[in-house]
């Protein structure tokens, strides 16, 4: 039987399951807890190990210390060992995050990949440009922690990033529109909410005008303007759906249909 032929995985191809990754950590109180057992193993130099907030000196001194806690049962021992690892692993992730807004300040600064080659230990420049690439895929999941995993590859950080401008380019040109029609939008929304009551109102279009409602008693920023302009077009929407299905008007008198049709004319535009 032919072997089975495993095709490649497209580098851009977004991760199916999360990294396994230590994350967010209070690094500071971990550290304290090993200098409790140090203190409790009697630790003759313990007054020289380096203060909690200092992760990596305080790890190389329980790392050389680390014959001190034989006076402490397995299990603190263990536990001791366990929580040096999980320490490591947590500098390592978070150095990788930090060397790649290194390398950026460094490209701000007029470096060259050339010249970044060996402070990042590689030999070329295109290395140089793959690892900073894979470095900035922490830094994408440090950014937004609940987004779908990057892979760790130069075309996928490059896929991300230009997906990331595209979303912040959409943001704005919504921002902008939002704005053009906001001396419109409040007076509208308010007239629409006005005449709730006149209304034939399904669970949907109960949601979207609780929502207008809400953002509608604080509207100031560009980004509340832009949630104000998307709940009322979806209160329209709500509304208009549920006329079509039931045939019937969403407003029942004729002060409501007029702020409805306001709403809907403004929304569309």
């Amino acid at each position: 039987m032919a072997a089975r032929i495993r095709k490649p995985t497209p580098p851009t191809k977004p991760l199916v399951k999360q990294r396994v990754r230590v994350g967010r950590m209070d690094a500071v109180a971990a550290v304290g807890e090993l200098r409790q057992l140090h203190e409790g193993a009697a630790d003759p130099d313990v007054e020289r190990m380096p203060a909690d907030d200092e992760t990596y000196s305080a790890l190389l001194y329980a790392e050389k210390h680390a014959g001190a806690l034989r006076r402490l049962s397995p299990e603190q021992q263990r536990a001791a060992a366990l929580k040096r690892v999980q320490l490591w692993q947590y500098l390592r992730e978070q150095s990788e995050v930090h060397q790649a807004r290194a390398v950026d300040d460094a490209r701000a600064a007029g470096a060259e990949w050339q010249d970044l080659a060996p402070a990042l230990a590689v030999k070329a420049a295109s290395a140089a440009y793959n690892k900073a690439k894979r470095l900035q895929a922490a830094t994408l999941m440090d950014d937004d922690p609940d987004a779908q995993p990057v892979r760790r590859t130069p075309e996928a950080v490059v896929a991300t990033e230009q997906r990331r401008i595209r979303q912040r380019n959409a943001e704005r040109r919504a921002q902008d529109a939002a704005q053009q029609r906001h001396p419109l939008l409040m007076p509208v929304a308010q007239r629409l909410l006005q005449h709730r009551d006149d209304l034939v109102l399904d669970e949907d279009a109960e949601y979207w005008l609780d929502e207008v409602a809400e953002v509608l008693s604080n509207c100031s920023t560009p980004t509340q303007v832009v949630s104000l302009s998307r709940y009322l077009a979806a209160a329209v929407r709500a509304l208009t759906n549920l006329e079509r299905r039931t045939a019937r008007p969403a407003a029942t008198t004729d002060d409501a249909h007029l702020a409805l049709a306001a709403a809907a004319e403004l929304v569309t535009r």
